[in-house]
């Protein structure tokens, strides 16, 4: 047996008024409209759902027990209508997004905590890894956006790119290493030095060798690699090894054991920003944090 669940929301706020005018006032209905309704809910049981005193109709035990129902009907629906609301504001919903442990720890950690603090109807979920690996998970729908640079948003693979700090990858020493005393490195400085590098096929690795090729040297003396920043600042700081960081990101793990060197080139320009899919439905949520992640930045921040 399907009952129409308008019939039952209703039947719950007759029962609430204790009369078919004041509930059908409160509905929206005329009367007789209301009355031909629950003839049509008591056709469809089989059973009355109501009893007559005197003039008035009044709930028999099923009535009530089926307004019970009602009720639950409409808590549902005033809490469903309530949900598309925040969702719509971008209150509520699922926010998933990816960044590379650094990148989390010094620029979403704070916004993101403010976020769910004020969105508590909103489900986060972060991941971490590398970019290409999230980048990856975000072309196979597994989370919504992706925070990196913006080489890894390649508009022919149909990603969008959303600048928010203007970050430079920089060679990185520790603090008295003999570069330091040089007071104009050339290429041929570099290619004496051995190298931390980072994993094979990460952005970082890819950017730095491109740069290192367009200044000059052909060979980097490799001795280490590793995908940990951490452990590649550990080691850098406790060894004459050098290696390349971006600086927004790292700058603030330096203290005072690590340097970065003066040696630039355009090939370092490395923007950070948000990455999403191109061409997808809008999701507020997403559009909702974004918005508190540029007004936290300033827009593109340059160094």
């Amino acid at each position: 047996m399907k009952l129409d669940t308008r019939h039952l929301a209703q039947l719950s706020v007759i029962v609430e008024t204790g009369s078919f005018q004041r509930a059908a006032d409160r509905i929206g209905l005329t009367q007789p409209a209301l009355s031909r309704n629950m003839r049509t809910l008591e056709e469809r049981l089989g059973a009355p759902i109501f009893t007559r005193d005197g003039r008035r109709s009044v709930p028999n035990d099923l009535g009530l027990k089926l307004a019970r129902s009602g009720l639950a009907i409409r808590v549902a629906e005033e809490q469903a209508g309530n949900l598309a609301s925040l969702a719509a504001a971008g209150s509520a919903g699922q926010l998933r997004i990816g960044a590379p442990p650094i990148v989390c720890g010094r620029f979403l950690t704070e916004i993101l905590s403010r976020f769910i603090v004020e969105n508590p109807n909103c489900v986060v979920e972060l991941r971490t890894g590398l970019v290409h690996e999230l980048r990856s998970m975000l072309e196979r729908g597994q989370i919504d956006v992706v925070f990196g640079p913006q080489s890894a948003a390649d508009p022919a693979s149909g990603l969008d790119f959303v600048p928010l700090i203007d970050d430079y990858v920089a060679i990185i020493c520790r603090a008295g290493h003999p570069l330091t005393r040089t007071r104009a490195i050339m290429a041929s400085d570099l290619m004496e030095q051995r190298w931390l590098a980072h994993s094979r096929g990460s952005l970082l690795r890819q950017q730095t060798e491109a740069a290192m090729i367009a200044s000059g040297i052909h060979h980097m003396q490799i001795v280490c690699e590793t995908d940990s920043i951490r452990s590649a600042l550990e080691i850098v700081a406790s060894s004459d090894l050098i290696s390349t960081m971006p600086i927004a990101t790292t700058g603030p793990y330096l203290e005072d054991r690590l340097v970065f060197l003066d040696f630039e080139h355009p090939q370092f320009h490395r923007p950070l920003g948000a990455i999403q899919l191109s061409n997808t439905p809008p999701n507020p949520v997403v559009a909702s944090f974004l918005a508190d992640l540029v007004a936290h930045t300033g827009g593109i921040q340059p160094l």
